[in-house]
Protein backbone atom coordinates (compact mmCIF):
# COMPACT_ATOMS: atom_id res chain seq x y z
CA UNK A 1 0.00 0.00 0.00
CA UNK A 2 2.60 2.13 1.01
CA UNK A 3 4.50 1.77 -2.28
CA UNK A 4 1.28 2.90 -4.59
CA UNK A 5 0.20 5.20 -1.82
CA UNK A 6 3.60 7.04 -2.88
CA UNK A 7 3.32 6.62 -6.86
CA UNK A 8 -0.05 8.05 -6.78
CA UNK A 9 1.35 11.12 -4.89
CA UNK A 10 4.04 11.41 -7.48
CA UNK A 11 1.37 11.64 -10.25
CA UNK A 12 -0.84 13.88 -8.30
CA UNK A 13 2.30 15.94 -7.97
CA UNK A 14 3.12 15.85 -11.69
CA UNK A 15 -0.58 17.07 -12.74
CA UNK A 16 -0.29 19.78 -10.19
CA UNK A 17 2.80 21.02 -11.31
CA UNK A 18 1.99 20.66 -14.89
CA UNK A 19 -1.05 22.55 -14.06
CA UNK A 20 0.91 25.30 -12.67
CA UNK A 21 2.91 25.36 -16.20
CA UNK A 22 0.24 25.75 -17.99
CA UNK A 23 -1.30 28.58 -15.92
CA UNK A 24 2.20 30.31 -16.04
CA UNK A 25 2.53 30.20 -19.67
CA UNK A 26 -1.08 31.25 -20.33
CA UNK A 27 -1.92 33.74 -17.46
CA UNK A 28 0.82 36.65 -17.04
CA UNK A 29 -0.89 38.97 -14.79
CA UNK A 30 -0.88 39.84 -11.07
CA UNK A 31 -1.19 36.95 -8.50
CA UNK A 32 -0.04 34.48 -11.10
CA UNK A 33 1.82 32.26 -8.91
CA UNK A 34 -1.72 32.22 -6.56
CA UNK A 35 -3.27 31.32 -8.99
CA UNK A 36 -1.09 28.80 -10.85
CA UNK A 37 -1.16 27.49 -7.26
CA UNK A 38 -4.81 26.76 -6.87
CA UNK A 39 -5.41 25.57 -10.18
CA UNK A 40 -2.62 23.18 -9.64
CA UNK A 41 -3.96 22.23 -6.34
CA UNK A 42 -7.61 21.81 -7.54
CA UNK A 43 -6.44 19.43 -10.60
CA UNK A 44 -3.90 17.30 -8.31
CA UNK A 45 -6.35 17.03 -5.19
CA UNK A 46 -9.64 15.75 -7.86
CA UNK A 47 -6.80 12.86 -9.34
CA UNK A 48 -5.91 12.06 -6.04
CA UNK A 49 -8.64 11.17 -4.88
CA UNK A 50 -10.01 9.17 -7.49
CA UNK A 51 -6.87 7.27 -6.64
CA UNK A 52 -7.08 7.33 -2.82
CA UNK A 53 -10.75 6.20 -2.92
CA UNK A 54 -10.35 3.70 -5.32
CA UNK A 55 -6.79 1.84 -4.72
CA UNK A 56 -5.99 2.84 -1.07
CA UNK A 57 -8.86 2.85 1.11
CA UNK A 58 -10.53 0.31 -1.23
CA UNK A 59 -12.91 -0.78 2.34
CA UNK A 60 -14.73 2.41 1.76
CA UNK A 61 -17.93 2.28 -0.22
CA UNK A 62 -20.70 4.71 -1.15
CA UNK A 63 -23.74 4.20 -1.57
CA UNK A 64 -25.23 7.50 -2.67
CA UNK A 65 -24.01 10.79 -4.69
CA UNK A 66 -24.79 12.61 -1.15
CA UNK A 67 -22.45 10.36 0.79
CA UNK A 68 -19.99 10.65 -2.08
CA UNK A 69 -20.13 14.39 -1.93
CA UNK A 70 -19.93 14.16 2.09
CA UNK A 71 -16.46 11.77 2.00
CA UNK A 72 -15.00 14.04 -0.61
CA UNK A 73 -16.03 17.28 0.70
CA UNK A 74 -14.61 16.00 4.02
CA UNK A 75 -11.44 14.52 1.98
CA UNK A 76 -10.85 18.19 0.62
CA UNK A 77 -11.01 19.84 4.43
CA UNK A 78 -8.65 17.52 5.80
CA UNK A 79 -6.04 18.66 2.92
CA UNK A 80 -6.52 22.15 3.98
CA UNK A 81 -3.87 21.95 6.63
CA UNK A 82 -1.51 20.18 4.05
CA UNK A 83 -2.26 22.88 1.43
CA UNK A 84 -1.05 25.27 3.17
CA UNK A 85 2.03 23.40 4.06
CA UNK A 86 3.01 23.06 0.39
CA UNK A 87 1.77 26.44 -0.28
CA UNK A 88 4.02 28.07 2.36
CA UNK A 89 6.63 26.01 1.09
CA UNK A 90 6.36 27.02 -2.60
CA UNK A 91 5.78 30.13 -2.08
CA UNK A 92 9.08 30.59 0.78
CA UNK A 93 11.70 28.76 -1.92
CA UNK A 94 10.13 31.32 -4.81
CA UNK A 95 10.64 34.72 -2.91
CA UNK A 96 14.06 33.41 -1.41
CA UNK A 97 15.92 31.64 -4.65
CA UNK A 98 15.11 34.25 -7.47
CA UNK A 99 14.83 31.65 -9.69
CA UNK A 100 12.38 30.17 -11.86
CA UNK A 101 12.58 26.48 -11.06
CA UNK A 102 12.24 27.13 -7.63
CA UNK A 103 8.48 27.28 -6.57
CA UNK A 104 8.40 23.72 -8.50
CA UNK A 105 11.44 22.51 -6.10
CA UNK A 106 9.29 23.74 -3.33
CA UNK A 107 5.97 22.78 -4.54
CA UNK A 108 7.55 19.08 -4.71
CA UNK A 109 8.73 19.12 -1.24
CA UNK A 110 5.91 21.35 -0.01
CA UNK A 111 3.60 18.72 -1.41
CA UNK A 112 5.62 15.53 -0.25
CA UNK A 113 5.00 16.22 2.86
CA UNK A 114 1.66 17.34 2.67
CA UNK A 115 1.04 14.24 1.04
CA UNK A 116 2.81 12.04 4.06
CA UNK A 117 0.27 14.25 6.45
CA UNK A 118 -2.60 13.69 4.73
CA UNK A 119 -1.92 9.98 4.64
CA UNK A 120 -2.55 9.65 7.97
CA UNK A 121 -5.77 11.87 8.33
CA UNK A 122 -7.41 10.44 5.66
CA UNK A 123 -7.17 6.85 7.09
CA UNK A 124 -8.14 8.48 10.82
CA UNK A 125 -10.56 10.71 9.55
CA UNK A 126 -12.08 10.19 6.22
CA UNK A 127 -11.86 6.53 4.95
CA UNK A 128 -12.53 5.00 8.14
Amino acid sequence: MLIRYLLFAIIATVVNLLSQKACFELYHGPFQIYLAMMIGTGSGLVIKYILDKKFIFTEHTVDNLQQEASTFTFYTLMGGLTTLVFWGIELAFDYFLHYDWAKYLGGVIGLGIGYTIKFFLDRKFVFR
